[in-house]
């Protein structure tokens, strides 16, 4: 037995197969920042009034590097998955449509390569 209509049967439409995997992955990162954003706040408060020196030790150190990375990639993962949608359902000028998914998707990866360099920087310099 079939789920699907005749007609849809008949046009040959089908799943895209990706709705599903977007949809996990969009929860994941957001479940993912939520103690990431909270740890992010609470060192950010901390570090205020830091001097330079302080900031690049807390960043060197390999904990805290490996978690700025992560809340990093996380941010940027997840706020291209809801810039996708919002473009999907809003722009429906198909050319419009692809040029601003393929520019989101640089911006979100150009983000995350300046973010990962500066920690790498911020990191291994001494």
């Amino acid at each position: 037995m079939s789920l699907r209509t005749p007609l849809a049967d008949a046009r040959g439409l089908g799943s895209a197969r990706s709705g599903v995997h977007h949809w996990w992955v969009q929860r994941l990162t957001a479940i993912a920042l939520i103690p990431l954003t909270i740890w992010f706040v609470w060192i950010g408060t901390g570090l205020l009034s830091a001097d330079y020196e302080t900031a690049r030790e807390f960043v060197a150190a390999p904990l805290n590097g490996l978690l700025l990375a992560a809340f990093v990639i996380s941010l940027f993962w997840h706020a291209q998955l809801g810039l996708q949608v919002v473009i999907e359902d809003y722009v429906h000028t198909r050319w419009l449509e692809t040029g601003l998914q393929i520019l989101v998707k640089f911006a979100a990866f150009l983000g995350v390569l300046a973010s990962l360099l500066a920690l790498i920087r911020i990191g291994f310099t001494y």
